[in-house]
């Protein structure tokens, strides 16, 4: 048989970087990714798709977002199987028992509710089992309590559908609710499933040297330290193997970087390396900068990311690790004509730069607002 899986959808996720334009055409994408899906699951013949929690981003979702998901999502070719995860687990709010999924999901999308085994509409002995989500934390491994009463059925290909951190994963195994890998490799040894789909972790994850037992990642990006995102799982599985083939699903890009800048030449080679991005419109870069800097190269600088910001998704400046030292120099005096107030306050304010992280803002703010960074602009291309 052949499958998608995939997790981690968030559907209505939102990220507090991105302009309100970005953040509209970012949510589009989440929701364009499941037809993505759909596409996929066409051009591989795959016979139906699995979804290992953390379909929604929450259980309140506004109505319009909602009803582009279930569209999407009827567009699918192929039966869904989605599972109920951290994100929207399956209690008295649940975005899965609203009238709104009721009455505009079709009968191909099938909610895993419980464990109890469920036949793959189309196709004789698949089931797929689900290890659901009744609350944001759980008391259990509800990996471990799926299988526990899980009987041997010969002949008959089984998915188990889990979502959450196995322990070998997990920053703290203390808590209940950790998935025991040894427990899941137990049941693939055992012939109790033969494939475990994992969602939860938002990075392409082989767990264990099986080959059988895997997170997907997220079929589009959600942060900045995620290893192999915007990808699904085609899975082929039969009685002896199991082949896993990565897909591209998503065209978002999320980069955290840093630069030196200590001279012109630093700044023009961060300058080229923008500017050779391609797909600007759906990167995101947060970039933190070392080094030392006068004032005509710190004011080119922010010119440059002022620039540049209007074009990339989001432009920031990664505060936590930018440590550019603004050193103001003769040259940066000799730039500006200033007189009278202005002239004092600025002679003022190269006194106690020396010292003061806020003077040397106030410094830069003045070579920037009396053309400073554009003098020193005309004055090398001449």
């Amino acid at each position: 048989m052949k499958f998608i899986h995939t997790s981690d959808w968030q559907i209505g996720m939102t990220r507090a970087f991105l302009s309100q334009e970005a953040a509209a055409r970012y949510s589009q994408a989440r929701i364009d990714a499941i037809r993505g899906l759909g596409q996929l699951a066409e051009q591989h013949d795959a016979q139906f798709m699995v979804v290992a929690g953390d379909v929604f981003e929450s259980n309140q979702l506004s109505a319009q977002t909602l009803s582009r998901a279930l569209d999407a999502l009827n567009s699918v070719p192929v039966p869904v199987f989605l599972l109920p995860g951290n994100h929207d687990p399956l209690d008295a709010s649940s975005i899965f028992r609203s009238r709104a999924f009721r009455d505009q999901a079709r009968e191909h999308i099938i909610v895993l509710t419980d464990s109890t085994p469920i036949p793959v509409p189309g196709l004789a002995n698949v089931e797929v089992i689900g290890a659901p989500w009744f609350s944001k934390r759980p008391a259990v491994d509800l990996c471990a309590q799926a299988l526990k009463t899980l009987q041997p059925a010969p002949g008959v290909s089984r998915i188990l559908l889990g979502h959450g951190q196995v322990d070998s994963l997990s920053p703290d195994q203390s808590q209940p609710g950790v998935v025991s890998q040894a427990l899941l490799e137990q049941a693939l040894a055992q012939g109790l499933v033969q494939y475990v789909a994992l969602g939860d972790r938002h990075s392409l994850t082989n767990v264990g040297n099986s080959g059988r037992l895997c997170y997907s990642g997220t079929p589009l990006v959600t942060d900045f330290d995620e290893v192999d995102p915007n990808q699904a799982l085609l899975v082929e599985l039969d009685n002896e193997t199991c082949t896993l083939t990565p897909h591209n699903t998503g065209f978002w890009d999320f980069q955290a970087v840093q630069r030196d800048i200590n001279g012109p030449e630093d700044l023009a080679a961060f300058a080229q390396w923008l500017d050779a991005i391609r797909g600007k419109e759906c990167t995101v870069l947060k970039v933190g900068f070392t080094g030392s800097v006068n004032l005509a190269l710190a004011a080119e600088l922010d010119t440059l990311l002022d620039a540049q910001a209007q074009v990339f998704a989001s432009l920031k400046r990664r505060a936590r690790t930018t440590d550019l030292a603004v050193i103001p120099d003769a040259l940066d005096d000799g730039a500006i004509a200033l007189s009278g107030y202005a002239d004092a306050t600025w002679k003022a304010l190269l006194v106690q730069a020396a010292s003061d992280d806020t003077a040397t803002d106030a410094l830069r703010l003045m070579y920037r607002l009396a053309g400073g960074a554009g003098n020193q602009g005309r004055s090398k291309g001449a």
